[in-house]
């Protein structure tokens, strides 16, 4: 019989290498993983356009993926473009932000009579507003570059989708594990659906809202901050401070008073208050059942492993491992560890007393 001791060691060793390979995989895995959400993205579109009533008739199955395609598609194109063209103009503006920014601390060192005068360099690095939009440039940039790797992963998984199905039951010895499986997959592909469904829309909503506020108001590139607040709304808790924080900041060096900055910020924080903890909450129920300290550790985790994208991905991520974890007696414990409430629903084989 095997030790606790020797199955606690290899469970250790297993999740090291995992977490390892996930690191050095890094630039092969993550085009696979941006290929696969848009491609549950296609098929999730596909089956919701399917589902319009065009009288007595609905579209045809290929008629309706096609339409997804070209729409996400389109979509992702016009998006890109826009932020490209926001970020070069920012690229070439931010001196002259950076400079404002340096005027502003010595204005505010003579309003306060300081013998040693506040610098920029004292707070932040030299020329860090250069070098931010410098790397959020070059994330656009390798975002871009590897678009026709995506693309490929893409188009071989809509053309190997149908034998997915096939595929998948021939790796059960039995049909009882093979429905099971069956089950779970269904019971994941429900979460992330109900998730990923209600996050796209109030993230909409979000970036929508914010780049209406920054036009009105009239600061530049509204369409650039509307896309980061659309991004950040993925991420938990510091996704939508992120979005209020930048915005703001452009305000204060870009007009001569405080009255913008106040009515940016305020605005801001009231759409971000709105959504983040009045609606979304309210669409989104309490399916995911994972408690908020399990959501920051997987936000640090899958951040520090795949940066923005794993942040974005960290609470569905989670909601596979509690899923997946709470269908087996052995792993049953992770899951409740990770749950909210701790019910985590019952085991197959309670549901099925007569297999």
């Amino acid at each position: 019989m095997r030790s606790p001791l020797l199955s606690v060691t290899m469970s250790v060793l297993l999740v090291c290498m995992i977490g390892w390979l996930l690191v050095v995989g890094r630039s092969l895995i993550l085009p696979f993983v941006i290929a696969l959400i848009v491609w549950y993205m296609i098929n999730a579109l596909a089956h919701a356009i399917r589902a319009i009533p065009i009288g007595r008739w609905h579209l045809p199955g290929f008629v309706s993926f096609t339409l997804a395609l070209l729409v996400i598609f389109t979509a992702a194109t016009m998006v890109l473009d826009i932020v490209t063209v926001n970020l070069t103009q920012l690229a070439q503006d931010a001196p002259t932000y950076q400079k404002r920014l340096e005027e502003l601390f010595d204005q505010i060192s003579s309003h306060l009579d300081l013998n040693d005068p506040i610098e920029l360099q004292d707070l932040l690095p030299d020329s860090v507003v250069p070098r931010m939009v410098t790397a959020g440039a070059s994330l656009v940039t390798t975002l871009a570059g590897s678009a026709s790797l995506v693309f490929i992963y893409i188009l071989f998984l809509v053309l190997e989708q149908s034998t997915f199905d096939r595929k998948f039951e021939r790796l059960f010895a039995s049909p009882d594990r093979a429905e099971a499986a069956f089950a779970m997959r269904a019971e994941i592909n429900r979460s992330i659906m109900h998730y990923f469904s209600i996050k796209t829309a109030v993230s909409v909503a979000t970036g929508a809202l914010t780049s209406l506020v920054l036009i009105v108001i009239g600061l530049p590139y509204a369409a650039l901050f509307g896309f980061i607040a659309f991004l950040l709304n993925y991420i938990p808790t510091i996704g939508s401070l992120i979005g209020v924080i930048f915005p703001s900041l452009l305000a204060i060096v870009y007009y001569d008073n405080l009255g913008p900055f106040i009515a940016i910020a305020t605005g801001l924080g009231l759409i971000q208050f709105a959504i983040g903890n009045l609606i979304e909450p309210r669409l989104m129920g309490s399916n995911l059942n994972l408690s908020g300290l399990v959501i920051m550790l997987s936000l640090a985790f899958w951040g520090a492993i795949w940066g923005v994208v794993g942040m974005v991905l960290c609470v569905p991520l989670t909601v596979m491992i509690v899923i997946v974890c709470a269908r087996f007696d052995g792993a049953r414990p992770i899951a409740v560890l990770l749950s909210q409430t701790g019910e985590v629903g019952p085991l197959p084989a309670e549901k099925s007393p007569a297999n």
